[in-house]
């Protein structure tokens, strides 16, 4: 857990354009119900231009 939230600091300093124009983050929540019952996924990342990295968070 403690390297994803390290994961996702350096992100969000890469994104708030400290060193150029800002990228905007972008985030994801998806919630499922099905057979086997309720699961919830995520994703957070950034864009910019044609290159995207993004994290899945469960």
């Amino acid at each position: 857990m403690i390297r994803i939230l390290c994961i996702l600091s350096l992100l969000t300093v890469a994104a708030c354009g400290a060193d150029g124009e800002p990228v905007q983050p972008h985030a994801g929540v998806n919630i499922g119900v099905g057979a086997g019952g309720v699961h919830a996924g995520g994703t957070v990342g950034v864009s910019r231009g044609p290159l995207s990295v993004g994290v899945s968070l469960f």
